[in-house]
């Protein structure tokens, strides 16, 4: 069903064009900018970790990848084609070609786990239902869960186990691309490690691009090819781009930018200083230059 799709879908690319590329996009809500003139492409089979603090607009920058959110500048191209240009039954069928792992799973808490990951199979309505049981019980397999918990609620489940399930639902359509919202975000260490090395399976069983927004400098150095670091717009100089890292991990891990060696340690000490400066200035009083922050 899936192949069919694609097979229906496709367009002669140049071997070394990009699957997504992002052009002098920016998004707002209201009068709030969140992205502003993003300039991103991403070859084929790349795993791309984007991080950056909460706010700067990670998960919109993914909801803008499959259309559910607008730019309201630039263009979002998906495998050559402009998703602007796109009517709702094209771009419903390109969405087919993205699976997605949600912060929270996002499974449907009515449905057995094995419905759940059958779901967007059925609703393609162009298999049996002896056809979706054997991709439901292999895609199990794959995350490694057995088939007992196919009859089993989401809420009868742990966080890890109920992540495994998002991501066995995420690759039942065989997905070109694979959207991560933090993907280890609740999990501890090790559950955490469980699906980082699920995440490294999955690429190397299939030709998958993945794009994964995350926290966890574990998984963005373990897993990932290529950071690109998004900064919050409040906090930049009138026209310093948002992006302000973009490499590899280990180019991460020497980064001179101090924002990014920042982000990268978990420092938070100018910020603290920041928020107190905020805080005296909104009571009236006047910061004192000699204080300082324990441990500065």
């Amino acid at each position: 069903m899936v192949d069919q799709l694609r097979k229906s879908t496709s367009y002669e690319r140049e071997a070394d064009a990009p699957i997504i590329e992002i052009r002098k996009m920016s998004v707002s809500f209201h009068d709030q900018q969140i992205l502003r003139s993003l300039d991103l492409a991403i070859p084929r089979g790349q795993t791309l970790a984007l991080i950056g603090e909460s706010g700067c607009g990670k998960t919109v920058l993914l909801k803008t990848l499959i259309g559910l959110v607008k730019p309201v500048q630039g263009e979002v191209y998906f495998d050559g084609r402009n998703l602007a240009e796109l009517n709702d039954k094209e771009l419903a069928v390109q969405r087919m070609r993205f699976g997605f792992l949600f912060q929270n799973a996002a499974l449907f808490d009515s449905m057995t786990v094995g419905q759940n990951i059958g779901f967007q199979l059925r609703e393609a309505d162009r298999q049996q239902q002896n056809e979706i049981d054997e991709i439901v019980s292999l895609r199990l397999a794959e995350v490694g869960l057995p088939e007992s918990v196919k009859s089993k609620k989401p809420a009868q489940l742990s966080g890890g186990m109920r992540k495994r399930v998002g991501l066995a639902r995420a690759l039942a359509i065989s997905p070109e691309v694979m959207l991560y919202d933090e993907p280890t975000t609740g999990l501890d260490p090790i559950v955490s490690d469980v699906i980082n090395e699920l995440i490294i399976r999955t690429r190397s069983r299939y030709p998958v691009t993945s794009i994964i927004v995350t926290h966890d400098m574990r998984t963005a150095t373990k897993v990932a090819d290529r950071v690109v670091m998004v900064y919050p717009l409040s906090r930049l100089a009138a026209g310093e781009p948002q992006i302000l890292f973009d490499g590899s991990p280990r180019e991460l891990v020497v980064a001179k930018d101090q924002r990014v060696i920042q982000f990268v340690k978990g420092e938070a000490g100018e910020r603290l200083m920041e928020m107190r400066e905020k805080s005296s200035q909104k009571h009236g009083r006047h910061s004192n230059p000699e204080s300082r922050i324990p441990g500065q």
